[in-house]
């Protein structure tokens, strides 16, 4: 959260600044993806997973550090600044992960678990989701459900949100 704090006085990678907003609204929500996976009975064990849009590293970054080399993970970004800091804070937290610095829709990937927050309008962008997966993906809305689709529920004292649950069909 410092390192998060001190590059956002520069570089602009949040408009969050408060501590306890950071912690709730970025680290605390960017968790709510585990309780997902979980209450769909996915073991992460061994899979990749892909942050489309990370930004600042949100959900990616958290979801790595809380489950560290259980999972491979792929940070897209396409904002130059927002890449550097994703590269500098793997180093600084000596995490294991790739940054491709690029436009999602020139990247040409598969991935089991394709996650994706704050992204843009969910039926413009879960096309290009779905295509990045091999497996689940998963778009974290906010306090509304998008009808017609499997989603998880979270409610905890702090955070009631939905996230998008879609699994790829074989």
């Amino acid at each position: 959260m410092q390192e998060l704090k001190r590059w956002n006085k520069v570089h602009n990678l949040t408009a969050i600044e408060e501590d306890r907003e950071i912690i709730v609204r970025h680290f605390l929500d960017s968790l709510t993806v585990s309780l997902c996976l979980e209450s769909k009975g996915v073991n992460v064990d061994g899979l990749s997973f892909c942050d489309v849009g990370s930004g600042a590293g949100f959900p990616g970054v958290p979801l790595k550090i809380y489950y560290g080399d259980r999972i491979q993970l792929t940070l897209v970004e396409a904002v130059a600044k927002k890449c550097a800091f994703l590269e500098y804070i793997k180093v600084k937290l000596r995490l294991s992960y790739k940054v491709i610095c690029q436009q999602a829709q020139r990247v040409h990937q598969k991935f089991d678990v394709v996650v994706a927050r704050a992204l843009g309008e969910t039926s413009e962008v879960l096309p290009l989701l779905q295509s990045f997966s091999n497996g689940w993906v998963l778009v974290m809305r906010g306090s509304q459900p998008l009808e017609g689709y499997d989603h998880c529920r979270i409610e905890l004292p702090d955070v009631k949100s939905y996230i998008l649950f879609l699994a790829k069909t074989k």
